[in-house]
């Protein structure tokens, strides 16, 4: 049984996104801007759950975590996160 303080994250993208192959780059896309906000803007003892939309393909990484630092801080998370520019991927931009 998980400590109720952890925090627990789901990803999930439905066939409308497109193939496996792309479905799977899009829960990869949202699991790596996962690992780089939750652990500091996550509230503990709460469930996330990101879903994967045709548009997470397309979308230029520092936008995705913008998006998902915007909806963390909406959900009532931590004020800023401690992501360093520099640990933020380039390959998408």
């Amino acid at each position: 049984m998980p400590k109720p303080s952890a925090i627990r994250v789901g990803f999930t993208a439905s066939r409308k996104v497109g193939n496996a192959v792309a479905r799977n780059r899009a829960r990869r896309r949202l699991r790596e801007a996962a690992r780089l906000l939750l652990p500091a803007m996550a509230a503990p003892g709460r469930d996330y759950v990101l879903i994967g939309r045709r548009a997470t393909l397309e979308r230029p990484f520092p936008l995705l975590l913008a998006d998902l630092e915007t909806a963390l801080r909406r959900l009532g998370a931590a004020p800023r996160p401690r992501v360093a520019a520099a640990a933020r991927p380039e390959d998408d931009r």
